[in-house]
């Protein structure tokens, strides 16, 4: 889920932006420093979107920068476990699909797709059921469950987020609108 947090954190401002107005320099070093970053606890940063405060500069000897108490505002997503998302495949292979959840992409093993088998279409680039004969391919929006989760905080491409689809409710969004329909003509 999406958070918009207020933090607080002390900024250096380096003597070569001293001319600069200070709330851009300031909102340039936050975004620099925190945008595409993973913290375990508050989430993976999106964005830092606004300076609320400046405090009074330090100057510390022998730094010629300037050290200011800032607060901020920024964007996290924090993902849980059971949590149920939605994301678009961006990727299909012979094992599963990637999930794009925004600012990090998600695995879906392709034994975690469905109860049918699946079969890989090179050709195509989808992962096909075989009973049914649905389809997953790159660009369908799916609706998934997260079932492992693993933030890597010094290396964010590293992270290892694990989905399922394998129950009601879940899959790619195409299916759960024929399903509906399906049980709306049968009533």
């Amino acid at each position: 889920m999406y958070y918009k947090l207020k933090l607080n954190d002390k900024v250096r401002v380096p003597p070569e932006r001293m001319g600069e107005d200070l709330n851009t320099v300031i909102l340039d070093v936050l975004q620099e420093q925190f945008e595409g970053s993973v913290d375990k606890e508050m989430g993976i940063f999106i964005a830092v979107t606004g300076v609320q405060r400046v405090g009074e500069g330090e100057i510390i000897y022998s730094d010629g920068g300037v050290y200011y108490d800032v607060d901020f505002e920024a964007v996290v997503l924090r993902l849980a476990l059971q949590e149920v998302i939605e994301g678009i495949v961006v990727e299909t292979t012979s094992f599963g699909a990637f999930i794009s959840l925004g600012p990090i992409d998600a695995m879906l093993h392709m034994s975690q797709i469905s109860d049918e088998y699946i079969d890989y279409d090179e050709k195509n680039s989808r992962l096909v059921c075989k009973d049914s004969g649905r389809t997953l391919g790159v660009g369908d929006t799916v609706r998934a469950r997260v079932v492992a989760l693993s933030l890597n905080e010094r290396d964010p491409r590293e992270s290892k987020i694990g989905l399922t689809m394998r129950q009601p409710g879940l899959g790619n969004l195409a299916w759960i609108e024929s399903d509906r329909n399906n049980e709306k003509e049968n009533q």
